[in-house]
């Protein structure tokens, strides 16, 4: 089994060059456009894309971020992608950011079912393989990288190569049984409505809590960005779970953790993760590299929070030197 942990990966000043010029994190840039797309249920999601980048394009990744994420987040990677040669797409997920809420309020995270997310997955990826030049690699941070590895055990998309950042595989908590935490959630659904939040956010709906940042990156300007985004687009700004989409997701994590489930997965699987990460368990996504047939581990320690492509820049350019050496070895364009 080819499971490399704690892989080192060489920064090339290609890489460099490529990545680390100056991009404004607060615009969107002049080459990407901003569209919607429709579900196959006629839900209208949000979308962004870079188009091909030229005579040397590689082939076409789609990034799916996390939960109560907005691809606004992510510009800088994403046109560090498409500046070396991708063409890049991003998407929200329904019930988030900038393609509307599930649940009673505009802030509380709800969901009726993650299928209801890898049902929009499949149909995004059914549409956007046939438009896009391949290699086609997915993408997907926190819990886009759980509905992508579910999309994947339900055997719903195909891609060449897949990229998991920090991936919502397990979520950080008691270290309790899996059935066990299921149960907890699933008699806090009955005793009150599935959405109302699992969790306090702030005394100000909508208010970040003083200590976020702390969870997510030590780069106080990247974090900053994204307060920014929230106040110049309202409709992004999201707080906790529901106690239905907590529920939700041991369910769906249930799915995923199921014997030969990871075992039948043949598509190469590159993930980093941090054993300083506070929201979602590291544990969960090195046994996931170690379950894959083709899985693959960068793992990260005390330098990085559950954040890392928006990290500092000494912990991000190792973490896209790995993608970039994984990506040419697994996904290069046959010539």
């Amino acid at each position: 089994m080819p499971f490399a942990q704690n892989r080192e990966a060489p920064i090339s000043q290609a890489d460099l060059q490529t990545d680390t010029a100056a991009i404004d994190r607060r615009a969107i840039p002049a080459s990407a456009s901003e569209s919607v797309w429709q579900a196959a249920d006629g839900h209208t999601l949000r979308r962004i894309d870079w188009p091909g980048a030229g005579k040397g394009e590689r082939g076409s990744i789609l990034f799916l971020p996390g939960r109560g994420d907005f691809f606004e987040k992510y510009l800088e990677t994403l046109d560090g992608w498409h500046r070396s040669g991708w063409r890049v797409t991003a998407a929200d997920w329904r019930g988030q950011a900038g393609s509307g809420r599930l649940g009673d309020d505009p802030i509380t995270g709800h969901v009726e079912d993650f299928s209801d997310w890898v049902a929009d997955l499949e149909h995004f990826w059914s549409d956007w393989v046939k438009s896009t030049p391949g290699p086609h690699v997915l993408a997907a941070h926190s819990m886009g990288g759980h509905i992508v590895m579910r999309a994947l055990v339900d055997g719903v998309v195909s891609p060449d190569a897949v990229v998991l950042s920090a991936p919502m595989l397990g979520m950080s908590g008691p270290p309790l049984p899996l059935p066990m935490l299921h149960g907890v959630a699933k008699l806090m659904t009955r005793i009150g409505a599935p959405t109302r939040p699992a969790w306090k956010w702030s005394e100000k709906p909508g208010e970040v809590p003083a200590r976020r940042r702390d969870l997510l990156t030590h780069d106080d300007d990247r974090y900053e960005d994204e307060l920014w985004w929230r106040e110049h687009r309202p409709e992004l700004v999201m707080g906790p779970g529901s106690w239905g989409w907590v529920e939700r997701a041991y369910a769906s994590t249930r799915v995923i953790e199921a014997p030969g489930a990871m075992e039948k997965v043949q598509v190469p699987v590159f993930i980093f993760s941090t054993e300083n990460d506070k929201l979602v368990s590291h544990k969960a996504a090195v046994r996931a590299a170690q379950r894959l047939p083709r899985g693959e581990v960068l793992v990260f320690g005390d330098e990085a929070r559950h954040e890392i492509l928006r990290e500092v820049d000494a912990v991000r350019d190792r973490a896209l030197a790995g993608i970039s050496e994984f990506l040419d070895r697994v996904a290069l364009v046959k010539q």
